[in-house]
């Protein structure tokens, strides 16, 4: 077969002899047509693989550079993003303390002006009555005054010899008897002049009273809806936030209220004073927006007790989210930062576990009230016990590559009763709120 093979091939590629020529010796090598063929195959196969080779190493090279410059203006993107949000944060915080302390000043004019307004009432029910008085004593002084008129009168007739009993009083008894009835009638009609002054008087104080008093409510009604504004926009995001988050607003607040339903303490209930009086219309709405401060104060206790916060302040970037996983299910949310970033608790809590599982590497888990529990994974350094108590922001560890670990992160998660569930539910809820 090969020397007809040969023979077939010999037109194409004759057979050629290589001659080796040493000082002693000739010699040569016979290269036929088949061999011929196969050391050019070969040669271009090798050529080949090695031009395609080069060609993939040449633009994987390329396209690597591509991705890591791409990788490396969307980590500024997002790293910049992330302050933004971070500032914009801590601006909405603190505009929720000075909406606080804005209501908090707004609350005490309230208590100064309700106690104006009760002091007022109180001065003109006292002028009310002062009127009466008056009113009383000049009806009397009146009838005094037709009295002695009448008496008068009827010593006149005598003295002119016109009434019955005339002839038994002297003229000089009958004249001092004038003159005196004359002096009282002089003093009781100036009593009575006085007494009309000082009640017109009264009637105008009482005028000037009673519009001062429809101004303060006024100015009342202007500061209560104000207050009720106020309120309504400082609950209306946490209610949102909790709504987001999957939890009853009704149900929080009784479960704060049951913790804290200890007398003498802040949470004591608040109720605006009306003195032991009747409940006017303005007390009724005082004692509605406290209510509503109560409701706004209990919000912001469930909201430190919720994970309604970020583990990081660093910068950081998301590596891997809630959901299926090369074909496992990965129960909560990855955060890449540097080695040894600290960690911060969510909100506050007991420290449950504290120490080394399998998988999770160094674990610290919390429990927070309405059976939530938050866990923290893969640490380098874990800063805290089981049993301590922690508070929202608190530092419980720092970042690393402990456990089943491809690379530094935080593996964070969120359990309710147990069942895990997305922890950017929380995160995204509170973005409007803190």
């Amino acid at each position: 077969m090969m020397r007809k093979l040969n023979h077939l091939l010999e037109r194409s590629f004759p057979e050629r002899r290589v001659f080796l020529r040493s000082d002693n010796d000739t010699r040569y090598l016979r290269l036929t047509p088949v061999t011929q063929i196969v050391a050019v195959t070969g040669t271009t196969v090798f050529a080949a693989w090695m031009i395609i080779a080069s060609a993939m190493l040449l633009m994987d090279s390329i396209g690597s550079g591509n991705l890591r410059e791409q990788a490396g203006r969307d980590l500024v993107l997002f790293e910049s993003r992330l302050a933004e949000l971070a500032h914009e944060r801590d601006m909405r915080a603190e505009e929720a303390a000075a909406a606080q302390a804005r209501f908090t000043t707004a609350l005490e004019q309230i208590s100064a002006m309700q106690s104006q307004l009760l002091a007022s009432e109180e001065r003109v029910r006292e002028l009310q009555k002062g009127v009466d008085v008056v009113q009383a004593n000049l009806l009397e002084t009146m009838d005094e005054r037709d009295e002695a008129r009448a008496a008068e009168a009827t010593l006149q007739a005598r003295l002119t010899g016109e009434g019955e009993g005339a002839g038994g009083m002297s003229a000089d008894d009958m004249e001092d008897t004038v003159d005196v009835l004359t002096a009282a009638l002089a003093d009781t009609a100036s009593e009575r002049d006085e007494m009309a002054v000082h009640a017109e008087q009264a009637m105008k104080m009482a005028e000037v009273l009673e519009t001062d008093l429809k101004l303060m409510e006024e100015k009342n009604d202007r500061i209560f809806s104000q207050l009720e504004d106020a309120v309504t926009v400082s609950v209306a995001p946490l209610d949102k936030m909790f709504k987001a988050a999957g939890m009853d607003p009704d149900k929080l607040i009784a479960t704060v209220k049951k913790g804290y339903s200890g007398q003498g303490g802040p949470l004591t209930p608040i109720t605006f004073s009306t003195k032991g009086g009747m409940v006017d219309p303005d007390s009724m709405r005082a004692n509605a927006i406290i209510e509503r401060m109560d409701a706004l104060n209990l919000y912001r206790i469930a909201a430190q007790k919720a994970p309604f916060s970020l583990p990081l302040k660093n910068s950081f970037r998301y590596t891997s989210g809630f959901g299926p996983r090369w074909g496992r299910m990965h129960e909560g949310t990855d955060f890449a930062s540097a080695y040894g970033t600290p960690i911060y608790a969510t909100a506050d809590g007991v420290v449950t576990f504290a120490g080394w599982q399998s998988g999770y590497g160094r674990l610290v888990k919390i429990q927070h009230e309405f059976g939530i529990e938050t866990r923290y994974a893969h640490q380098s350094q874990i800063m805290v016990k089981v049993g301590q108590r922690v508070s929202r922001g608190e530092q419980i560890g720092a970042m690393g590559n402990s456990g089943r670990s491809t690379g530094t992160h935080l593996h964070y998660e969120i359990r309710v009763g147990g069942k895990a569930v997305n922890p950017m539910i929380y995160i995204k809820a509170a973005n409007d709120v803190f």
